[in-house]
């Protein structure tokens, strides 16, 4: 080891520098598309028009959209009656029924339930389910959990949280934080609209409102006023502002108050005043409803709307951030799963890895080029013919995979395949085209039926395809789970992967209805758009500024793009992961006609709600499985279209389960729900090699923390697209402080490997090697999340609650509480801007590469500019926190082998604490865990363990930032410590302790010890 000097570049180098929708459908082939013939096989191509749907107009756009607030009665309540947690009520329309965009329901039941201190749930649904004047569809338990009334602290008398009602003049309820006398949300001054397609209700909200959340979507992490949020799920490759993957009905809403000496509070909005002390207040809603939703955010209105089930909300009182999003996860989704350590490395892929040697060069490139790898990742071009389950013998053979991964596997490495979330039929007139999962699915029941009964016949990669039924294996019994969990495990046996990708979730299907019901004679049959790197479909986009950079390439590629002919239908970008398809109706024209529905008395109009959601796709059956698809039992997809992600991610994890008992599963999936990170992470999806993109992953990231995804990431350097080595570079970089950390590419795209580029090999080395030196950090914030719902990437205005100018904070953030990271987000720049939160108060920054106070002098909310040349990205130390360190190695098995060290960053008080987690990095439910605390203050650091797993790795360094007078001397439990083992900055006011190996080599945890300085 060497020593930590002053003239040192870094401390980490100090530490370690060695290292019945059918009309649409496609008819039988005659006269309707020809044979064509791609790289390796002649097949039918599925004509362009069969994922073109209806030309739907949504309401929000629609002119002629009726206001359902200017011709519907609303409710009365009566019969209220008090309960030993709330109340309840009846609700009756209070005048005769508008069935604008469905069939009023005339009565209705309120239930309100103190359920916690901190949660009140109110819920509205139809008086009369399950008798036979009235049937309705409410999202079961079975399925999404609710929460109870909590044995201690429920009823109103114990919440911050009162709900009010009136009749005047027609019912309304408020809900008010007793403690600010703040309402939170109330639908006094409008009516609540109930009808059997059709839910509206919504509040006025303060003027310039912060409201966060209702993910997922490309957009800032402040939602602002002016924004249509659709909950739907699509398979839409992230497009700004549209509905795409996931579904998260949950929002924050944080509020800014001066107080004055009373203690009266007043909201401010827009507050930058840096001279004022401000007070904030966040409180959360949740509506457990899986139906398609749309919430449109106006400058002074918050209104929801969705296409079914029922009005199911959870406010939550917080008052902050963190304290809301843990009592979220606790009370109602579920704590985040633990990774596995392996999981924190860095893992790569691409789609156009084409077999077994590709790999092996891939692994063993980043190996020459001294770069960490921990995981391979496969896209769907192992598949025989894109078909879940079997590999292509010809380029992923079973034989020569079990001796590439033997090796990988040797190494302490891993390999993660993609498994798509549609199977293959089978061409009933060709012998050869046998697929026994299909089979051995149709004897499970596990695949959805269409509007006539039979199975579901869409088109997803490997031609014609059903789709599994999760709701009816739950909700039916029928073995859907079982048959996925033994498909998974049969597979296994040929091939020893270490993980699963879920992709094309949402669910995807490629043609409007089951188009291939008719047409399995044709399978295997090409989706209807040509791969990226086929004829005509060139992958000739780069970056922007790229042409600055690049000229003479930037003009090739623009000449190109310019002549060759468009390869898919208008409106539609193909990529491995998905295809996105924008609505031709996205605006609207004199000249347009658009399909508009009325309700049809006792009966929903499944395939066309009368009320047209703003869905990026248009059509609801556009590129998904139409609505009218049905479950065993009689339900319907309309009403689960939005869970089928969360599903299959549920049973991924029990296969998972039974091939590798008693470990954590690792999967990471598309497709999200309110509660799937208590089983998956997720990833972005299909962004494009865009600087706008790699910003949009930091408020996109946000917001799956916020939902309760702590394992998230983005595709690093882009997925749609070519790279360039700019924006690699800062990517690479940015990335490494993700939790999830994956670089991937579509298929011909040019590649973007680290290693591709010189430049950006070194900016991942300095990055990476940072990003494994505080593996034990990170993983430690994983354990406190799967404990009690902490956060791992935190927004600056969570830590920073008094700080009204950190609302919009999207482009720095928070690695756990201790760790900022300050990236570059555009093209050519050498220098970044950044605040420093806390400043204004005493908070101390400390640099990272060399440890000086970086925060002194600052101003609250000031915007500094930072040096950031290409290959450096900004970060800082918090004062007042210890960080854990390992010597990182090239693989996390390497890490956890190596020496620790300590960063101790103090306050202006002189004071920091920290935690170090320890566990085998592996088991569900570990035997043997120790706990590491540490406590610094007056010109000392202890650490005390406690626990039974022993790690006999010994400390090698402490370095403390922040010390303001040089030590005569430091000692180790008491005993002096040689002085060529210490020295101390006086430029920098860091103190590195080095050469610690012998003192501690029975273990650095293996009992207390305390470091002075004096």
């Amino acid at each position: 080891m060497v020593a930590f000097t002053s003239t040192s570049l870094a401390l980490l180098a100090a530490l370690w520098p060695s290292l019945g929708h059918t009309a649409a459908c496609a008819p039988a082939p005659s006269g309707l598309a020809t044979t064509t013939t791609t790289s390796w096989r002649a097949i039918f191509t599925v004509p362009s028009d069969a994922d073109q749907g209806q030309n739907i107009l949504p309401n929000v756009q629609d002119p002629q959209a009726v206001n359902v607030q200017d011709v519907c009665p609303g409710y009365t309540a009566s019969a209220v009656t008090t309960t030993s947690s709330g109340f309840t009520a009846n609700l009756d329309i209070a005048g005769p029924a508008c069935n604008v965009y469905g069939n009023d329901i005339a009565n209705l039941t309120l239930s309100v339930e103190y359920q916690a201190a901190d949660r009140v749930h109110i819920q509205i649904q139809p008086r009369y389910i399950g008798s036979e004047n009235e049937t309705w569809f409410i999202l079961p338990e079975s399925i999404i959990p609710r929460p109870g009334v909590a044995d201690t602290g429920a009823g109103a008398a114990n919440s911050d949280l009162e709900v009010t009602w009136s009749n005047e003049p027609t019912f309304s309820f408020t809900v008010t934080r007793k403690s600010t006398s703040d309402v939170l949300f109330t639908t006094n001054g409008s009516v609540i609209v109930y009808a059997d397609q059709f839910i509206e209700f919504g509040s006025p909200l303060p003027e310039d409102y912060n409201l966060y959340g209702l993910g997922e979507v490309i957009h800032g992490f402040r939602l602002g006023n002016n924004l249509t949020r659709t909950l739907f799920a699509a398979d839409a490759g992230d497009p700004i502002d549209g509905n795409i993957y996931s579904t998260h009905p949950i929002y924050h809403d944080t509020r800014y108050f001066t107080q004055d000496s009373s203690g009266n509070l007043t909201y401010v909005a827009n507050a930058t005043d840096t001279s004022v002390d401000y007070k904030s207040y966040t409180h959360g809603v949740f509506n457990r409803n899986a139906h398609a939703q749309e919430i449109v955010l106006s400058p002074s209105n918050i209104t929801w709307r969705a296409l079914g089930g029922n009005i199911d909300l959870y406010f939550y009182s917080g008052p902050d951030a963190e304290t809301l999003i843990k009592s979220y996860q606790d009370s109602m989704i579920g704590l985040p799963a633990m990774q596995q350590y392996w999981t924190l490395g860095f893992h790569q892929c691409r789609w156009g890895y084409q077999n077994w040697s590709v790999l092996q060069e891939v692994v063993d490139n980043f190996a020459k080029a001294e770069l960490p790898l921990e995981t391979i990742w496969t896209d769907i071009d192992y598949m025989n013919q894109y078909r879940d389950f079997e590999n292509d013998q010809n380029t992923f053979g079973y034989v020569e995979g079990a001796k590439f991964l033997g090796k990988l596997h040797e190494n302490h490495q891993h390999y993660v395949p993609i498994v798509d979330s549609a199977i293959y039929s089978p061409n009933p007139e060709n012998a050869s085209d046998a697929y026994p999962t299909y089979d051995r699915g149709v004897k499970a029941d596990a695949f959805m039926f269409d509007a006539e009964g039979d199975l579901y016949v869409g088109a997803v990669w490997p031609g014609y395809t059903v789709f599994p039924d999760w709701v009816g294996g739950i909700l039916n019994g029928t073995g859907t789970l079982e048959w996925w969990v033994e498909e998974l495990a049969l597979w296994y046996r040929n091939v020893s992967f270490d993980g699963i990708w879920i992709d094309m979730s949402e669910v995807s299907s490629f043609c409007v209805g089951p188009c291939g019901k008719h047409n399995l004679t044709l399978n295997p049959v090409h989706p209807d758009f040509s791969l990226p790197g086929e004829a005509g479909n060139l992958v000739l986009d780069f970056p922007e500024g790229f042409n600055l950079t690049n000229a003479t390439e930037a003009s090739s590629a623009s000449y190109a793009a310019s002549t060759q002919a468009s390869p898919v239908p208008t409106g539609t970008t193909s990529s491995s992961s998905s295809v996105s398809t924008t609505s031709s109706s996205s605006t609207s024209t004199s000249s347009t006609s658009y399909l508009r529905t009325t309700p049809t008395p006792g009966v929903r109009n499944i395939n066309y709600p009368p009320y047209a959601i703003s869905n990026v796709q248009g059509d609801l059956a556009v590129h998904a499985v139409s609505p009218n698809a049905t479950h065993h039992g009689g339900t319907l997809e309309y009403d689960f279209h939005n869970l089928n992600g969360h599903l299959i991610l549920n049973a991924t994890y029990s296969a998972l389960l039974k091939i590798f008992p008693g470990l954590r599963p690792f999967i990471i999936g598309r497709s999200t729900f309110a509660g799937s990170g208590r089983v998956a992470g997720h990833w972005g999806g299909d962004n494009a090699s865009k600087w706008a993109y790699m910003f949009f992953s930091i408020p996109q990231a946000l917001t799956f923390s916020l939902s309760g995804i702590p394992m998230f990431g983005v595709d690093t350097c882009g997925f749609n697209g070519n790279s360039d080595m700019e924006l690699c570079a800062r990517w690479m970089q940015l990335s490494a402080f993700f939790p999830f950390y994956r670089n991937h590419n579509v298929l011909a795209a040019a590649p973007q490997e680290p290693y591709v580029w010189s430049a950006v090999a070194d900016a991942t080395r300095t990055a990476a090697r940072i990003r494994y030196a505080l593996l034990p950090y990170m993983y430690t914030l994983f354990a406190r999340a799967n404990g009690r719902g902490d956060t791992v990437m935190r927004a600056l205005a969570w830590e920073f609650t008094d700080e009204p100018w950190l609302r919009n904070a999207d482009r720095q953030f928070l690695l756990g509480p201790a760790v900022m990271v300050t990236p570059v987000l555009v093209q050519g720049a050498d220098s970044v801007d950044g605040v420093f939160p806390g400043t204004g108060k005493g908070t101390v920054w400390y640099d990272w590469y060399n440890g000086s106070d970086v925060s002194a002098g600052l101003k609250a909310g000031e915007n500094v500019t930072i040096a950031a040349p290409l290959g450096h990205i900004p970060l800082y130390v918090r004062g007042g926190y210890v960080l854990p360190l390992q010597e990182p190695g090239m693989t996390t098995y390497e890490n956890r082998r190596n020496p620790w060290g300590v960063v101790v960053a103090l306050d202006k008080e002189g004071k920091a604490g920290g935690e170090l987690y320890l566990d085998d990095g592996e088991s569900l439910k570990p035997e043997d865990v120790t706990w590491v605390e540490f406590s610094a203050t007056n010109g000392s650091l202890a650490a005390t363990a406690t626990g039974s797993y022993v790690d006999s790795n010994p400390l090698a360094n402490v370095t403390v930032l922040g010390v303001k007078t040089a030590p005569a001397s430091v000692e180790l439990n008491g005993k002096a410590l040689e002085k060529s083992t210490w020295e101390y900055s006086t430029d920098s006011s860091v103190l590195a302790i080095t050469s610690l190996n012998d003192q501690t080599s029975g273990g650095a945890w293996c009992s207390n010890w305390t470091i002075t300085w004096t």
